[in-house]
């Protein structure tokens, strides 16, 4: 005699797997939360402060998110995350690379920054890059993220060694990061006509969650960059002389050159040439440093 199964033995359980990830990933956001002071993030500690780190509802805010949002995402409900939330996440978690590769992993997510995948960059760009030197050079994408660059390029307008992966990207670094634009001579122009050119480019990738994501960025971290957006000026690449004033070398005037590296307009090399012999024997000098 054949019985039959129930409701409960036949009903397919494709949601164990998530449940399971959301759980790992509530019990992650509590560990990361409850290891920040407030200090560290800028907030005044307390004299009534029992939980240990920051609350949900700072997290919260530093994140830009809803306070009954995070607490579900704490109690492992099943929701929705963007990008651009589990970006700001691990931000305001100060997470370091693995950390924030996990977060996504546990969400389910891909990471769209270029620390997490650069395909474009292949060994033989590393080495024309390197063959470049003392002349500085990097590959961009059309979103300006920085893919790569030589050891003379890393030190023209700020210590990109030293910056986080996710900060590699000359549209953040130019309205946000105070030692690349102390290096800028003309900021305010170089401002705007980079949101010009930024706005040009976004035509071609309207909803991809990176470029919304360093929307998000820029407009929350600068007023600058809200101004100059909301002009809705365009503007195409093009060929320019710059001056910058670099603090190993001094004044480098400079010619910058965008080198496409296919027929669409998008990774590109750029390079800078010395546009008069000083600023010939200052490149010399600071791959020379750059070098050590």
């Amino acid at each position: 005699m054949t019985t039959m199964a129930t409701d409960r033995e036949t009903a397919p359980q494709p949601t164990r797997g998530s449940e399971i990830r959301r759980h790992e990933l509530a019990a992650f956001l509590r560990s990361r939360r409850e290891r920040i002071s407030p200090e560290q993030v800028g907030l005044p500690r307390g004299a009534r402060r029992r939980t240990p780190g920051l609350r949900r509802e700072e997290v919260a805010q530093l994140s830009a998110v809803g306070v009954t949002w995070y607490t579900w995402l704490e109690q492992a409900r099943d929701i929705q995350v963007s990008v651009q939330v589990l970006d700001a996440l691990a931000r305001t978690l100060m997470l370091d690379a693995s950390e924030r590769a996990h977060l996504f992993q546990l969400a389910g997510a891909t990471d769209p920054t270029p620390a997490a995948s650069c395909p474009s960059v292949t060994p033989a760009l590393r080495e024309l890059l390197r063959g470049l030197e003392p002349l500085p050079a990097s590959i961009q994408n059309s979103r300006y993220d920085i893919l790569a660059y030589n050891r003379t390029y890393s030190r023209l307008l700020c210590d990109l060694d030293a910056l986080p992966a996710e900060d590699l990207n000359c549209m953040l670094l130019c309205y946000t990061n105070k030692e690349w634009q102390d290096s800028v001579v003309h900021l305010e122009e170089t401002q705007r006509l980079m949101a010009a050119k930024l706005r040009a480019s976004l035509a071609g990738h309207l909803g991809e969650p990176a470029w919304k994501m360093l929307l998000k960025r820029l407009e929350t971290a600068s007023p600058e960059f809200r101004e100059n957006w909301q002009r809705y000026e365009v503007v195409g690449s093009r060929s320019k002389t710059k001056e910058f004033r670099n603090v190993l070398v001094g004044h480098l005037r400079l010619e910058h050159t965008d080198l496409w590296l296919g027929p669409e307009l998008g990774a590109r090399m750029v390079t800078y040439t010395p546009a008069d012999e000083e600023s010939r024997e200052r490149l010399e000098k600071l791959y020379e440093m750059a070098r050590r």
